[in-house]
């Protein structure tokens, strides 16, 4: 900040003394207001240091390992806050807008649309896991049971959409033009040789959607928060499909933080700490697969998906 001194000599020498005082109080002032700001929550465990802050974005803060994460961030000299986000289009917006330093709630494929859609450059940090997607019903128990011209639900976000008209398609409920790919849409479906109407909504929308329809596919993250089990669902991918890669969950960030110290630290933490693990797995009802991919393995996935992407446009 430029300083514009008013240009008065001064009267005489003897108020020199309290000029000097004058200042002395100032710069203890200024000094001792940045150690306050920097003390309290900000010093380390080890030594006095201090932690560096990171907030990351996620959908579902109030799962438990964030806090065992946040607890085994902080013993390695991180301040961690995890943020929620009710749905998944806000982290990605709040991360490029500086809000976020790092978010984990998407799949590849997610962050590929999101990046082509807007321009961006947001970029695997490290993996987590993959989810395999599940079909669940309130009313039957079996796919077999589902009738001709019921109605069934899928997510209204594009990678989504496509994963979840492939298990319907694999389940015997649909058929899809050309086979289907990661960039189907209801476009795609053969109307005439599907057994069920598909719909699309919004994922959080879906399994309040259960009571209306004959069955819909759920994203991982709202099944035991509408009070499912894991183990009711009545079809699923499979993530041991060379194909799955692109619907491995990651870490991401802004471009220029891909060689962060502090968050590459972070998905370390995150990927050692057993407890962390453990917690996915109990979430997950132990139906995530825990994987450990090289970020370089990750970019190029997303470079492929991003350009197919591209191409579909």
């Amino acid at each position: 900040m430029s300083e514009n001194h008013p240009q008065i000599a001064p009267p005489a020498q003897r108020r020199t003394p309290l000029l000097v005082g004058i200042a002395v109080l100032a710069v203890l002032a200024v000094v001792g207001g940045f150690l306050w700001s920097r003390g309290g929550d900000d010093a380390g465990a080890a030594g006095g240091e201090e932690r560096e802050k990171v907030v990351l974005g996620t959908v579902g803060a109030s799962d438990p390992y964030w806090q065992v994460l946040v607890d085994a961030a902080a013993d390695e000299g991180i301040d961690l806050e995890v943020k929620d986000f009710a749905d998944y289009t806000q982290p990605n917006p709040a991360l490029s807008e500086g809000e976020l330093d790092i978010n984990q709630f998407q799949h590849i494929v997610y962050l590929a649309e999101y990046n082509v859609a807007n321009d961006d450059d947001i970029v695997p940090l490290g993996s987590t896991a993959i989810y395999p997607l599940g079909l669940y019903s309130q009313k039957v128990d079996s796919v077999e049971e589902i009738q001709d011209g019921d109605t069934v639900v899928v997510p209204d976000d594009d990678s989504n959409q496509a994963r979840a008209l492939l298990i319907l398609q694999s389940a015997g409920l649909i058929t899809l033009e050309d086979g289907g790919s990661i960039y189907s849409t209801l476009a795609d479906i053969d109307e005439s040789a599907s057994k069920v109407e598909v719909k699309a909504i919004k994922a959080d929308l879906t399994p309040t959607s259960l009571p209306d329809v004959a069955a819909a596919v759920i994203n991982n993250d709202f099944v035991e928060k509408a009070g499912l089990s894991f183990e009711d669902a009545l079809a699923t991918d499979d993530v041991d499909d060379p194909n799955a890669l692109p619907y491995v969950n990651v870490f991401a960030v802004r471009a220029e933080d891909r060689d962060d110290p502090t968050l590459l630290k972070l998905v370390e933490i995150y990927q050692d700490t057993q407890a962390v693990l453990d917690g996915v797995q109990d979430v997950s009802g132990g139906t995530a697969e825990l994987v450990q991919i090289p970020q370089d393995e990750l970019q190029a996935s997303l470079d492929d998906v991003e350009a197919d992407t591209a191409a579909q446009k």
